[in-house]
């Protein structure tokens, strides 16, 4: 499958949006993606734990890049099958630059949108750091009432339908 290329005007922090399977990220995509992924989830949260997993090849990777094609934004979305029985979205994150802009909401939103290009309108299921589900549950994400303990982060698993 082709990776998606799509230029936006209407944000000053995203230039374009990119979203590719594993097999179409180029060599510094892939370097880059796993860089801020690093950053953000196992250095800025001091949590120790394999980020690159064998759920990266049966994902999209959405890519945010700023006017300077610099990553500020990422999240993967994983194919059915693979996390869950449901289409699942990942590794959402923002860099620590452009926390605060709306920046993330703009990247599920954007996740979401490609989710349906992708897979049509499907159920998505996530796991989402427990702090953040009043912030999921603003996308119609609810709870299933399952919360547990992932890398010793409290995590609520959440749907959408």
């Amino acid at each position: 499958m082709a990776s998606f290329l799509i230029i936006y005007t209407f944000t000053l922090m995203i230039k374009k949006w990119k979203v590719s399977t594993f097999d179409d990220l180029s060599k510094i995509e892939l370097h880059n993606l796993l860089i801020l992924r690093q950053e953000v989830f196992i250095v800025e949260q001091n949590c120790p734990y394999q980020d690159a997993d064998k759920k990266d090849f049966n994902s999209h990777h959405l890519m945010g890049f700023d006017q300077n094609n610099q990553l500020i934004a990422y999240l993967r979305i994983v194919g059915p099958g693979v996390s869950y029985k449901e289409v699942s979205l990942g590794r959402i994150l923002t860099h620590i630059s452009h926390r605060g802009t709306g920046l993330g909401k703009e990247t599920v939103k954007m996740g979401l949108q490609f989710t349906e290009s992708i897979y049509g309108k499907v159920a998505i299921k996530i796991s989402a750091q427990s702090h953040l589900a009043p912030f999921y549950k603003s996308f119609d994400f609810e709870s299933t009432g399952k919360e547990y303990l992932e890398d010793d982060i409290p995590h609520t698993e959440m749907i959408r339908y």
